[in-house]
């Protein structure tokens, strides 16, 4: 099986279909974004979608954990990223992760930082294209996913992101 696959037309559907979910169960919510290359029409991605659930404060972010988990999502605490509260979704069937939730407070810079990420690359066809060459050329490195092929990106992404959140508003 590939890393990577091509973009499949339902994934905002899926995207908002979860958002809505985590609304309906969870305490404290102020939005739910949906990031990710998962996000951006027309680029490969791995078939997993990205949120980002933003809290109102840190109280309902931490307290939110239970209902979470009695949504199928697996917490995984900050997971590296101080700030962030890090949850996933499997499939319980097919045991295939479907979720990826980067939760975080109102105001956390990595919010703008991964909208501006995504802005950039919805609204910029030569960026867009640029990225799936790098997302194609780490998988073809790094077949097995993992910390490998996001190391292998990350350089790129870096620099972008610097970009995009000069121009993010």
């Amino acid at each position: 099986m590939s890393l990577l696959v091509a973009y499949d037309d339902s994934w905002p559907a899926m995207a908002a279909a979860e958002a809505a979910r985590w609304r309906t169960h969870v305490a404290g919510l102020v939005t739910v974004h949906h990031i990710g290359s998962t996000a951006v029409p027309g680029l490969p991605a791995k078939p997993i979608i990205d949120l980002i659930p933003v809290f109102a404060d840190d109280a309902s972010a931490d307290a939110a954990r239970p209902a979470l988990e009695d949504m199928g999502y697996e917490w995984m605490g900050a997971f590296g990223l101080p700030g962030r509260r890090y949850c996933r979704r499997f499939d319980p069937e097919s045991g295939h992760r479907l979720v990826h939730a980067h939760a975080y407070v109102q105001g956390h810079a990595d919010i703008r930082r991964h909208l501006a990420f995504r802005d950039a690359l919805r609204n910029n066809t030569a960026l867009r294209v640029a990225y799936a060459s790098v997302k194609g050329a780490c998988a073809a490195r790094h077949p097995e996913g993992g910390a490998d092929y996001g190391v292998c990106k990350s350089g790129w992404i870096a620099k972008t992101e610097a970009r995009a959140l000069e121009r993010y508003q």
